[in-house]
């Protein structure tokens, strides 16, 4: 799997009120977010975070995810309205990242898209969270935003209808696929990311895992 840094910037349009946020609330997610990149620059900076999902990674995600369901479970997702634009970016962060809890991403995304639907949280979020979770599946995504590496060795992914591509990602706010693809793999490129040496047995390990994780 990639391990590229994700955002999902925020708009002007995507808060149209200044509401009363709960400060205290959207500090813990912004903390569980900031652990989750520091563990990574980390892993980054000790050669460790491209071609293997690294143990300490995997339980700052399981942790997060924890938390994350813990928080819903009291305040309920926790969108622009409740934790302001950083809180729900931290939140959305936590919720992409936590593949290591199948049950718990899934029913995030459940919880996203309906936040989605109800103007809490920009689409886009939920866009990405859905392609996060048809990967894990093994499945192609709608969106085209988490890649892996392909037979050529390059970053590519697996597109549902590719041919309307641009129009689904239009609808949510990320822009055209074949720009966000140049953009993410010079990322990981300039982070010093390349295919594994050995392609087959780098899916066999990430097949294992998902299979041993609970995805399929």
């Amino acid at each position: 799997m990639e391990h590229r840094k994700e955002t999902a910037p925020f708009d002007e349009a995507d808060a149209a009120t200044k509401p009363t946020i709960n400060r205290a609330l959207s500090e813990r997610l912004q903390a569980m977010a900031a652990l989750d990149h520091e563990t990574r620059d980390r892993l980054l900076a000790e050669g460790a975070l491209y071609g293997t999902y690294a143990i300490a990674m995997q339980r700052v995600h399981r942790e997060n995810a924890e938390a994350l369901a813990e928080l819903i479970e009291a305040h309920g997702w926790p969108g622009v309205a409740l934790v302001g634009r950083d809180g729900c970016r931290a939140a959305w962060l936590v919720a992409q990242h936590a593949i290591a809890t199948p049950v718990l991403q899934r029913w995030f995304l459940t919880c996203l898209r309906q936040a989605a639907e109800a103007g809490e949280v920009p689409r886009r979020q939920w866009a990405m969270l859905e392609d996060r979770v048809r990967f894990n599946e093994g499945r192609p995504q709608r969106f085209g935003t988490v890649l892996d590496w392909n037979d050529a060795g390059e970053l590519d992914c697996a597109l549902e209808d590719p041919a309307d591509v641009d129009s689904r990602r239009r609808a949510v706010g990320l822009p055209p696929f074949a720009e966000a693809l140049a953009a993410h793999r010079a990322e990981v490129a300039a982070e010093g990311g390349h295919a594994p040496a050995d392609l087959e047995d780098y899916r066999r390990r990430a097949a294992a895992w998902a299979k041993e994780t609970g995805w399929r």
